[in-house]
């Protein structure tokens, strides 16, 4: 298997602050764990590029768009909402995070990797049409699941989230669209407050109470997404990689742990060699204990590898 891992630099220089969850340090302990695990020398390394004006405004609301190249400051900050921050560095990070979702379509749609790993901030799936919201200003994958949809003319993409929280942005995005499947395992009641009763047409809610582990997990995406899955045939499989339901993450009370995530991915990789010549590709999205993130990402990403 080759698994691209495709990140930038920029992504690390975005900063909201020495408190604030969403830190510089988290792509840092994917790629030091990745290194000490030796796994690095056998993912196909790749740099972000910028995505385009004309690939936000296929996902996002034009003026929104506008107004974030607008705010973004040359000193200082910019608040956006409570938890979102823009800085100077913050409108180059996002551009490479959405761009290295596009790319990663790309190399997989052209069959140049198997699989990849967007190690990106700041994350995207709560960024509405027009709103950002949670550390989120474009929605990351929903922009890449957009690509795939206008440059390749896909009719089945399959966006599963595993996050700790629901992803009401890339819902808000796709909640129309019949060429999109979007499933979310999460916590609730619990941040961003989605109302769990909303699963409809391709929208599917997969809610977990405070506390739920390995049991209940299982069982959700056993009952729940993997007939859902079947029943859509993906032609490809977006995952919004989320790892703030490992339980040792301070942002949620999930009960999940390295195994989960080991096994999570290798469910969604059978149903990607089933349906859609084993398509898939990663994002990160959430995962805020420093340690935990590492180690969860890198089972994650050893997963992708087939190893």
């Amino acid at each position: 298997m080759t698994t691209a891992y495709i990140t930038h630099t920029y992504c690390d220089r975005h900063n909201m602050g020495d408190d604030h969850p969403e830190s510089p340090q988290r792509l840092g302990a994917i790629q030091n764990r990745l290194i000490m695990g030796q796994l690095m020398d056998f993912v196909r390394r790749l740099e972000a590029e910028p995505a385009t004006y004309e690939q936000l405004v296929q996902t996002h609301d034009a003026a929104y768009v506008d107004s974030i190249f607008a705010r973004a400051p040359e000193s200082g900050h910019v608040e956006l909402e409570p938890e979102t921050l823009m800085m100077p560095h913050t409108l180059d990070a996002a551009l490479h995070a959405a761009g290295s979702v596009v790319k990663a379509v790309d190399l997989v749609m052209a069959g140049e990797v198997d699989n990849a790993f967007c190690a990106i901030r700041p994350p995207g799936h709560h960024a509405e049409f027009d709103k950002a919201m949670g550390f989120c200003l474009f929605n990351n994958i929903a922009v890449g699941t957009r690509h795939a949809v206008h440059q390749y003319g896909l009719k089945r993409v399959a966006i599963v989230d595993f996050d700790v929280h629901h992803g009401n942005g890339t819902e808000d995005i796709f909640k129309a669209d019949a060429n999109v499947m979007y499933a979310s395992s999460y916590q609730h009641p619990f941040y961003p407050y989605s109302d769990p009763g909303d699963s409809h047409d391709n929208i599917l809610h997969m809610p977990l109470t405070a506390g739920s582990g390995r049991t209940e997990f299982q069982a959700i995406i056993n009952e729940q997404l993997l007939p859902a899955l079947d029943a859509f045939k993906p032609e490809l499989i977006m995952i919004s990689a989320g790892f703030d339901a490992h339980k040792e993450d301070p942002m949620g009370q999930l009960r999940l742990d390295e195994a989960d995530f080991t096994w999570i991915t290798d469910v969604l990789m059978d149903v990607a060699d089933k349906h859609c010549q084993g398509r898939v590709v990663s994002v990160l999205e959430g995962g805020y204990n420093i340690d935990a993130l590492g180690r969860a990402a890198f089972c994650h990403i050893k997963s992708l590898m087939r190893l």
